[in-house]
């Protein structure tokens, strides 16, 4: 999948990476590689694979904590927030699935 904010995954679904998601992401990565850069970028693949599944399969994740969202468990320790709308999924969040979702 391109690194780009949005990509076109099959003939029907497109894929969004929305800023919140993309920043979240960057976020992770660059913490990540402070100790281990070979893990930051294959946890960053692992995440990037995950959500390119949706664009398959958009009610793959569970219902979300938030009306409206989905959530998927990409790796043990991150869940991404999405929604869906007409022929989009849009990635809103990468979050640490110890984080309190939503923040009180």
């Amino acid at each position: 999948m391109a690194r780009g904010d949005a990509a076109t995954l099959g003939a029907l679904v497109k894929l969004v990476w929305t800023r919140p998601a993309s920043i979240d992401r960057k976020d992770i990565r660059e913490y990540i590689a402070a100790d281990n850069p070979t893990a930051a970028l294959a946890l960053d693949e692992l995440i990037s694979e995950k959500a390119a599944r949706l664009a398959d399969d958009p009610a793959l994740g569970r219902i979300g904590r938030v009306p409206g969202t989905r959530e998927l468990i990409a790796h043990r320790n991150y869940v991404l927030v999405y929604d869906m709308a007409d022929d989009q999924v849009r990635i809103l969040r990468v979050l640490h699935a110890a984080r309190q979702w939503p923040a009180p």
